[in-house]
């Protein structure tokens, strides 16, 4: 059976609960995963607001969640105190996010069936104005991050709460990864998010920063792809959508012109 990952390792930069897959794909393929991820994922020090949106759920049309850690980190507090109610219309930006909702047995989401963005999201015909004008809408996500949906929605004339339900925080340190560098043992890494990746930029010395910039970076999205040229990387492969589009650029990247 041919292994075109075989003797390379390959950092795997999701957040912990979500790199297993990936990795286990990679490892499949002959590859050494790394897991280092880029985003330490929390709860969110204060519950109060997430256990206030709760109480009012049924008043809202649109639940949106933007990653598998928003799922993770509202449903199970939410079906703690009630079931979900049954004209509250879940909405994921993507597949994961979907599959999460599943095992809580929440079904009949709408999300984007290709690309996995707020873009994406907002251009589905439930999402324009004709779709939510009028409606409650709760958008379920971490600190920080883009407003492009909320703003949009408003704009269309829903009426928008965004709750954060978990917070997201660079790792202490990137001591793994430039020892791999210094040793040569870096092949490539997958970024699966511009924060991320800006996260990393800051947490390397200026000779890692060197070794990043010429290291192949495999990436999901076009806008990362834009951040990591802006950030003059000069390996970026821009592969296709979520784990199964990285795997199979990875697979298929002629690794000995590399």
């Amino acid at each position: 059976m041919t292994q075109p990952l075989r003797g390379l390792t390959i950092v795997v930069t999701r957040p912990r609960a979500q790199a297993s897959r990936l990795a286990g794909w990679i490892a499949e393929q002959g590859g050494e995963p790394l897991i280092f991820p880029l985003l330490e994922i929390s709860p969110v020090i204060d519950p109060a607001p997430l256990q206030a949106a709760i109480m009012r759920l049924g008043d809202y049309s649109l639940a949106i969640f933007i990653s598998p850690n928003a799922v993770d980190f509202s449903v199970p507090a939410i079906l703690a105190r009630q079931a979900w109610p049954l004209g509250l219309r879940a909405v994921a930006i993507g597949q994961s996010s979907v599959a999460r909702l599943a095992r809580y047995g929440i079904g009949h989401v709408l999300a984007p069936a290709d690309r996995f963005d707020s873009e994406a999201l907002l251009e589905l015909p439930e999402m324009r104005r004709a779709g939510v004008a009028g409606k409650r809408v709760l958008i379920f996500r971490g600190n920080g991050g883009r407003e492009l949906l909320a703003d949009t929605l408003r704009e269309r004339g829903a009426e928008v709460d965004a709750l954060s339900c978990y917070q997201r925080s660079a790792p202490a340190d990137a001591a793994p990864l430039q020892a791999l560098w210094r040793s040569g043992q870096l092949d490539a890494l997958t970024i699966s998010s511009s924060e991320g990746l800006r996260n990393l930029v800051g947490l390397l010395d200026a000779p890692a920063n060197a070794c990043l910039r010429g290291t192949p970076m495999f990436v999901p999205h076009q806008r990362i792809a834009e951040l990591a040229h802006a950030l003059a990387m000069r390996r970026v492969i821009l592969t296709g959508a979520a784990d199964a589009g990285i795997i199979a650029a990875l697979c298929s990247h002629d690794w000995q012109r590399s």
